[in-house]
């Protein structure tokens, strides 16, 4: 693949997050109104009525959540993950590696944190210059040399130039009030289906079920507007690390390493392990879901084959 310019993918990403923090929105406000149309009738209420009386409620819900997300972000992924800080003084050769790529191209100096995990992984992580980070696994530190670390970590400055992490925490974001609307009404079902039987209980498990149903099929969309943007800027941030380094051949190593064992035991979040460099599939990973079957990031055979074409 050829790489198509740092100006233009920025650009794209850009538009990107700017349709994703319309498109998410349109969803819940879609789902709020599938739900009051066909529940309606229980009460003879008017839908658009409802809708109009329960949109800046939860419109408000959402922006607070948004808000909050948003801002502990960095947070929340260093909790995911067990990430802390490397100092500089606990290995020097990470920050000369870092500190020459970024001086090579102009940019800041992320924040670098370390994994304690054997396995080979690393990620990218932040929203603006001063959230901006890199993670690396004790593993991939260890076990790959300069050359091949030093395309793993231009290729995670790549989606920090290019601003993917930005697009992903977006997505990551809105996914995750999806998933937790859908849990929700699934919880309430059982709830409801504990209780005593009664006209009112029956009619409340029919609401509940459309509700189960709706937020389902909204959670799916969520999952398919963010994979649509997920797996080409893998390819991307390929191709800008090997611009960057010169040295395909040495991220392509990086890359057979990393998949013999690529996965992170502290992450059972999916949603925070499509971050990573490589996303381990789902039947080496310990936490399993109807979701699993979308991957997030293309086959590593396929990103080494077109890596050796810069060669």
């Amino acid at each position: 693949m050829q790489y198509v310019g740092l100006d233009k993918q920025i650009r794209k990403n850009n538009f990107n997050s700017t349709l994703l923090l319309i498109a998410f929105p349109a969803l819940l406000l879609g789902m709020l109104y599938a739900i009051l149309f066909f529940t309606s009738d229980e009460h003879g209420e008017d839908p658009n009525v409802l809708f109009l009386q329960t949109m800046p409620v939860v419109a408000a819900a959402t922006g607070i959540w948004f808000l909050i997300a948003w801002a502990g972000h960095a947070a929340f992924i260093r909790m995911a993950t067990g990430s802390k800080p490397l100092e500089r003084t606990q290995n020097k050769r990470v920050y000369n590696l870092v500190e020459n790529l970024c001086i090579s191209q102009g940019m800041g100096t992320p924040k670098i944190y370390v994994i304690e995990d054997d396995s080979l992984n690393a990620f990218a992580s932040g929203i603006d210059k001063k959230s901006y980070a890199v993670s690396l696994s004790r593993g991939i530190i260890n076990k790959l040399d300069d050359e091949e670390l030093e395309g793993v970590i231009a290729h995670e400055l790549t989606h920090i130039k290019n601003r993917d992490v930005r697009v992903l925490i977006i997505s990551i974001i809105f996914v995750g009030i999806f998933a937790f609307l859908a849990e929700l009404a699934f919880r309430s079902l059982r709830f409801a289906g504990s209780g005593k039987k009664s006209k009112d209980s029956k009619g409340s498990g029919a609401i509940i079920l459309i509700a189960i149903v709706v937020t389902a099929v909204a959670y799916f969309i969520s999952i398919l507007l963010r994979f649509g943007i997920s797996r080409k800027r893998e390819y991307l941030a390929d191709a800008g690390a090997a611009d960057m380094t010169k040295k395909p051949y040495a991220l392509a190593n990086a890359l057979r390493k990393v998949s013999n064992d690529p996965a992170i035991e502290a992450v059972e979040s999916r949603d925070v392990a499509q971050l990573f460099f490589d996303n381990p599939k789902p039947s080496t990973h310990k936490s399993a879901s109807w979701d699993n079957i979308f991957a997030t990031h293309p086959p590593v055979e396929k990103r080494i084959e077109l890596l050796e074409q810069f060669v």
